[in-house]
């Protein structure tokens, strides 16, 4: 897709019809282990719109009292997070133009009326290392704003199979999901959109 600013790569259609079934199995069976739960925002406590979970040896988290951050135990039952399965590590390998694995696959489950505000992915100490985001299930309408707050935006229809990623100089610009097209996807049974951010999260040592 031309126009996007450099640092952001678009993959349409990167996953076909039958690597998504596969994908999709794999992820219920983590969220088998590791079910969605509902995140609140920090200090309000506001209940986010999408149920999350995740997979990795890191998982990210947000609750009132201590805000957003990783953590190597799901929030809910105190257990470690499953792994991450070999087709995302697969596809990072492909994609991320980085040595180093992802260490959390950020597991956001949208309904046909749910949406993400504007925000930077800003939490991890890596910044060298991109975020990697595929899409799985409905279309959404995915926004992307500069690295400050304000400013133009331009937005990308995402359909299932379809990765994006930010990395470089556009590692941290804003980024949300302004809508969700229902019925547009026959992958999840019961409609919805299943969205994975990898990430790598701690700092690589100078000298390797």
């Amino acid at each position: 897709m031309s126009g996007l600013p450099q640092g952001v790569s678009f993959y349409p259609a990167c996953l076909d019809r039958p690597d998504q079934v596969d994908l999709l199995d794999a992820i219920r069976n983590i969220i088998r282990q590791a079910p969605l739960f509902v995140p609140v925002m920090p200090r309000t406590g506001k209940p986010m719109q999408v149920r999350m979970s995740n997979c990795g040896a890191l998982g990210w988290v947000t609750d009132k009292e201590r805000g957003y951050r990783y953590q190597p135990v799901h929030p809910v039952t105190g257990k470690p997070w499953p792994a991450i399965p070999d087709k995302l590590l697969a596809l990072w390998r492909r994609v991320s133009d980085f040595p180093y694995p992802p260490e959390a696959c950020l597991i956001n489950f949208y309904s046909d009326t749910a949406k993400m505000g504007l925000h930077q992915d800003r939490d991890e100490a890596e910044f060298a290392a991109p975020v990697v985001s595929i899409s799985l299930g409905d279309d959404c309408l995915f926004r992307i704003g500069g690295t400050q707050r304000g400013g133009r935006t331009q937005s990308i229809r995402l359909a299932s199979g379809d990765v994006i990623v930010l990395g470089g100089p556009s590692r941290l610009r804003f980024h949300g999901v302004d809508r969700i097209y229902p019925a547009t996807s026959t992958l999840l049974k019961d409609g919805g959109r299943i969205n994975l951010t990898l990430r790598r999260v701690t700092k690589m040592p100078l000298d390797r």
